[in-house]
Formats: C-alpha cells, sequence, structure tokens
C-alpha cells in the first residue's frame, strides 16, 4: 500500500490538526488500497493540545519533509553474503540478483564490506602466469569441500595459503613446496610426491579414492586429503572459488540510513565505481540497496494538503511531492501541481467544516475522538461561531456534531478558549510564532499574520517585548511586514500589534495607529477581515 500523508499547514492549529486527523480517517475508509497517514508540520499549540487531550485523539506523526529518502527507492530485496562465506558463493548470488557487488555481513549481521564484480575481475583476469595462490585469501578446508562437493578423508579444517597446483604429467616437474595444494587424479606416484613435499592438502580428482598407503601417509604427516568429484582441470579453479569473501571485499563501502535523502547521495552513488550505496540499520544491517537505476525516475512521496495551499506554509520539499489532494477554506495559493488533482477552495470558517460534510456526503460518520477534535477545531477557527468568517454551514455542521457527540458546542468552545487563553508564562518569540501564516504580497515581498485567541487586555501589557520579537523576526525571514493579531473572545474584537509600515497598515484598515498598535473593534478573521487589506496595502 502506498502511504500518502494528510497534512495541515506549519505551525498549526486546531483546525489544521483536526482536519488532517479527520480527513485521514475518511480517505482511509473509502480508498484501502492507500494507507493515509495524519501528519503535523510542527508541534502543536496549546488549544490543540487541549483538544488532542479532551478528545483521546492520538497526536499526528512528525513529518519534517516530503523529499526523496534512500527508503522511497531502495531496493529491498537483495543477496548478502558471510565475511567468511566462499566468494563463488556470493558471485551466483550477485549474477542471479543481475548486481554488480553484494554487501557483506559479520556474524552479528553488520555490515563490514561489499564484494563487486571489479574485485573478482581483478583476481581471475590476471597478466601473471605463475601458479594460483590462497596467499592474499586464507582459505579454510571446510570451505574448499563445500565448493568441489566433495569428501573429506582426513585432516583438521585448519586456514590454508599455499600456491595451488595441478599434476597432469610427470609430478618431478612440479614447483609444489611445504604448505602447498595439489590436485592429482589417480596417479599414486604423483600422490606420493606431493604427500614428500610438504603439501597441506591433496585433492584426489575424478572421486579417485587414495590407497591405504597414501591415507596413512597423509593422516601421519597431518596433511588433508579431498576427494572431488570434478576433473582436475575445475577442480584446481574451484579451489581459489573458495576463498572468504572477508578477503576480497572493499572494507568501506558507501552507505545511508533509510531516511537520508537521496539528492545528498546520488552523486556519489554515480561517481562510485561499483554504482551503489547499501542502506543501513541502526545496528549497521544491511536493508537496502541503491543502485545508479534506482536514481532514475525515482518515486515521489504522496501529499494530501489541508487547511492551506500556500508553498511558504506547507511541508519542505513539496515541491517534490505528489500532491494528490488539496482541501482549503482559505485563498488559492502559491502551491503547484505538475498534473491535474481534485483541490477545492470552498468559503466556510473552517476546514473542519468541509471534513465533516465529506463524511455525511459519504454516509459515515466521524469516529467519537475524531468528532471531538472536529468540533474543537470549527469553534476555534470560528472562534465560536462569532468570526466574520462564519457560514451557516458551519452552524449546521456543530448542531449536527452536537447531536453525535450530545454536548453543547457554545460551552465546549468557551471552555476550551479559557483553559488555553493564559499565556502569561509563554515568550514573546513563542506567542508571535504560535499560529503565524505567511503571505505573498503584489509587491512580490512576503508578509507574515499571526493571531493569538485571549481572554481580556493582559497581553498587551507586554505589546512593546511583541513587537520587538517581531522586528527580530521580520529582519531575520526578510519579510516587509511582521503583524501580530490578539483577538479577545468575550469582547469580539482585535489589537493589531505590527512591525513595519505601521502608517500604511493604519491607513488599510482606517484607524489610527497609537505606537505599533493599531485597535480594531468587531475584527475576528484573519483569513477574511485582515489578510485581504494588508496584502492590498502591500
Amino acid at each position: 500500500m502506498a502511504t500518502i500523508y494528510v497534512t495541515g499547514h506549519r505551525n498549526p492549529d486546531a483546525d489544521s490538526i483536526a482536519s488532517a486527523i479527520g480527513y485521514a480517517e475518511l480517505k482511509g475508509r473509502l480508498d484501502t488500497r492507500n494507507d493515509y497517514v495524519a501528519a503535523r508540520l510542527g508541534e502543536c499549540n496549546a488549544q490543540t493540545r487541549w483538544l488532542l487531550e479532551r478528545s483521546g485523539a492520538t497526536q499526528p506523526r512528525f513529518l519534517p519533509h516530503v523529499m526523496v529518502r534512500a527508503c522511497d527507492v531502495m531496493q529491498s530485496s537483495f543477496p548478502i553474503t558471510s565475511v567468511q562465506a566462499p566468494i563463488r558463493e556470493a558471485g551466483l548470488e550477485m549474477a542471479r540478483a543481475g548486481l554488480e557487488l553484494v554487501p557483506v555481513v559479520a556474524d552479528d549481521g553488520a555490515l563490514v564490506g561489499i564484494l563487486t564484480e571489479r574485485a573478482l575481475a581483478r583476481r581471475y583476469i590476471r597478466e601473471t602466469r605463475g601458479a594460483s595462490t590462497l596467499q592474499d585469501a586464507p582459505t579454510r578446508v571446510s570451505a574448499i569441500v563445500e565448493v568441489l562437493g566433495g569428501r573429506l578423508l582426513t585432516g583438521d579444517d585448519k586456514p590454508l595459503s599455499g600456491r595451488v597446483w595441478v599434476h597432469s604429467m610427470d609430478p618431478s616437474r612440479s614447483g609444489a613446496s611445504p604448505g602447498d595444494i595439489v590436485v592429482v587424479g589417480n596417479r599414486e606416484d604423483a600422490q606420493h610426491l606431493a604427500i614428500e613435499r610438504g603439501a597441506q592438502l591433496l585433492v584426489l580428482s575424478n572421486d579417485s579414492d587414495p590407497s591405504d598407503e597414501i591415507l596413512a601417509s597423509a593422516k601421519e604427516r597431518g596433511i588433508a586429503v579431498i576427494v572431488s568429484p570434478l576433473d582436475s582441470y575445475v577442480s584446481g579453479r574451484m579451489i581459489t572459488l573458495a576463498a572468504p569473501c572477508g578477503a576480497l571485499m572493499e572494507a568501506d563501502p558507501l552507505t545511508a540510513t533509510t531516511e537520508f535523502l537521496v539528492e545528498d547521495i546520488s552523486e556519489q552513488i554515480k561517481e562510485s565505481y561499483y554504482g551503489a550505496a547499501v542502506v543501513i540499520d541502526p545496528q549497521r544491517r544491511p536493508v537496502g540497496l541503491i543502485t545508479r537505476s534506482d536514481l532514475v525516475a525515482p518515486p515521489q512521496r504522496r501529499v494530501l494538503l489541508v487547511d492551506h495551499a500556500e508553498q511558504a506554509q506547507s511541508v519542505a520539499g513539496v515541491e517534490q511531492a505528489e500532491i494528490v489532494e488539496i482541501l482549503d477554506h482559505h485563498h488559492i495559493g502559491s502551491i503547484e501541481t505538475r498534473i491535474p488533482v481534485t483541490a477545492t477552495f470552498d468559503p466556510v470558517g473552517s476546514t473542519a467544516t468541509l471534513v465533516v460534510e465529506r463524511f455525511r456526503q459519504a454516509g459515515m460518520e466521524p469516529s467519537p475522538t475524531t468528532a471531538m477534535m472536529l468540533l474543537g477545531a470549527v469553534m476555534s477557527d470560528t472562534i465560536i461561531l462569532n468570526s466574520a468568517t462564519t457560514t451557516e454551514r458551519d452552524r449546521q455542521v456543530v448542531e449536527y456534531l452536537e447531536r453525535v457527540l450530545a454536548l453543547e458546542a457554545a460551552e465546549y468552545g468557551r471552555e476550551m478558549f479559557e483553559a488555553t487563553s493564559d499565556v502569561s508564562e509563554v515568550s514573546a518569540e513563542e506567542i508571535i510564532s504560535r499560529d503565524a501564516k505567511q503571505y505573498h504580497a503584489s509587491s512580490g515581498h512576503q508578509i507574515c499574520i499571526a493571531q493569538i485567541e485571549v481572554v481580556g487586555k493582559a497581553l498587551l501589557d507586554r505589546s512593546q517585548e511583541l513587537v520587538a520579537a517581531m522586528h527580530k523576526a521580520r529582519e531575520s525571514r526578510d519579510l516587509q511586514l511582521y503583524a501580530l493579531m490578539v483577538t479577545d473572545v468575550l469582547s469580539k474584537g482585535t489589537d493589531l500589534l505590527v512591525d513595519g509600515d505601521v502608517a500604511n497598515v493604519a491607513r488599510a484598515f482606517g484607524a489610527p495607529a497609537h505606537d505599533s498598535q493599531i485597535e480594531l473593534p468587531g475584527v475576528m478573521s484573519r483569513k477574511k477581515e485582515v489578510a485581504p487589506p494588508l496584502l492590498a496595502a502591500m
């Protein structure tokens, strides 16, 4: 199943979080082919935390970005070999998988290197005409038995590092010396000579069983004897293929974690001679493989946007993602899609209203926890149905949720605002960024409008501190204007604090400015009553 993240905007408020939870639940019921996951782009504010606790809903997972990660493109099915495994086994696995390398792991499963086709080629395509040797890759007797498919008649399972000889003619002309490996047929004279010269392993080809005398002599000198079903040439060649992978592996391969950004590793993959990276878990165990071919047209991550359509408010990397749908109650923003998608921009007071309407259109009812979240979101965004953005559809949704939950919505809304309106201990920096939205003005510049709902005027005693924090944020983010709406839910009005062209803002609202403060009686909606005149003035 493909994962589709349902996410609201950065600095998420109650509507953003509840809509993500609610729409993910509905889409998951309607479309069982995909996995819809509610996500958040930042820390939940006090009001949203209160709603989550009151409703019993689970806080959505944090989504830092939707850029393509290693786990999105990696091959999860691939061969792995152990450091002691014969290179023949690894080579066969590599060929079957159509790969140019195979990860090599230690006994605990942790990655220690990779075996590449180039390493195998360099071992077997050499300019030397000398005898093959295991000097650079000491090989155990048991590994040679396994590769040959032979029988060990005598000898210990010890590592061998000598040269490999095949006696196919007068054995007196052999260069075999102590510690070497000799492959010979049913010629007893050649077998005797190999033992006399101190060979550590005698391989008898073509299933040639040794005489009792040869076997006894080998036992007396501690020489291992193997009977191979293969002919002498093939037996000699197969012995070198019994070398352990650890001897030929690349010990410092290119690696990445599952969350590694593909764009951060793609160039290294392309430039490496083996053209791949091994994806590892926290214990360094291989969990995936990324090759050059996996970087061709990598799959995009999929997102469904709720409660916003501005790129500056959306998840990092949204321009690289596939947007499958947009459900919003704001203006059409700067989000661009590569293909046509279902996009709803409906002028209601809350995106949660649209989500509830979708449930009812589908003949479904949200779960109790989700219904509680959605009701809180509508009451939050419409400021208990008092905002100028409130519509009859919002009221109908609230009435429906009152019946579903058997509670009184206005009382629930007042309880929510009263429980979360005390910000006396909250820093100015957090207050101005808690529910802040960035907009593109017609001048090409950007402005930021934050809003905080309070009960009473106590917060305005900190106006100088708040304006100073806005000034710092405006300069660091190169904004034309930063405004904070301090909205009193009881008196039903807003005091607008401004850092920037205060006089121009005051003219836009037709109201006098006192230092950096403009009083706006009856104004409660950022979307409908504050953002439009500010954007026009800028």
